[in-house]
């Protein structure tokens, strides 16, 4: 089956880079975009057109903000599906920075800082790592590291259309440590959303610590929606 992986705000496609071979050893073909993170509407845009290489049907999973990603990108006919891997599932005329803000500030926040033109970037140091990410190997570690793009403000503040959720299957893995967008907030959506709920201990690096979870999971939401590889 085809299946388009979205990364979350300041990644890149390296963020499945564990997942994709466990992928790919299912025969399933697989699509990975680099989004701009200047708007939400750019991103869905860009995903959007990456699903002109696929076959159909598609599935969509998304990490982190991803998930606001193809929350939208999946009211597209040719997707069947909707995988959710510690990411946000906006409903209509939420934003992201609306969702988080109905709660307690996340342990990152005080890791934030914004750039001169109102876009965010995180500012690791050894105590960012040692709260945020201390399940992450060295290797691991790096990979992240490497991502570090920037973020507008515009793709945590534009609204969500009508939400695929609604319409399409869903499924949501919940990282149960997560310190960068809070478990209660995941569960909170994967049951407005009546996902397929499963659950990882770990932080919010899930598609580097948990892969083999995460490609299962993707896994089983393809042959549900798909029939076949």
């Amino acid at each position: 089956m085809d299946i388009v992986l979205v990364h979350g705000a300041g990644g890149r496609p390296t963020t499945w880079s564990a997942v994709q071979p466990l992928l790919a050893a299912h025969g399933h073909r697989l699509v990975t975009v680099t989004n701009p993170m200047t708007s939400l509407a750019d991103d869905i845009a860009e995903t959007t057109a990456a699903l002109a290489g696929t076959n159909g049907p598609v599935l969509l999973a998304g990490h982190s903000y991803g998930g606001a990603v193809i929350t939208n990108v999946g009211r597209d006919p040719r997707v069947a599906g909707l995988v959710y891997v510690a990411a946000f599932g906006p409903d209509e005329g939420e934003t992201v920075n609306g969702i988080v803000e109905r709660y307690e500030p996340a342990e990152i926040s005080k890791y934030m800082r914004r750039g001169p033109n109102g876009e965010w970037k995180s500012e690791p140091s050894a105590e960012f790592w040692a709260e945020i990410g201390p399940d992450l190997s060295d290797e691991q570690r790096a990979v992240v590291e490497a991502e570090g793009r920037k973020a507008e403000n515009l793709i945590f503040t534009q609204a969500t259309g009508v939400p695929a959720w609604r319409s399409l299957p869903s499924w949501y893995l919940v990282a149960d440590d997560d310190r960068t967008l809070r478990p209660e907030i995941q569960n909170f959506m994967a049951e407005r959303m009546k996902a397929t709920v499963e659950h990882v201990p770990g932080s919010h690096y899930t598609t580097l610590v948990w892969p083999e979870r995460v490609a299962e999971l993707i896994h089983r939401a393809a042959l549900a929606v798909g029939g076949t590889v």
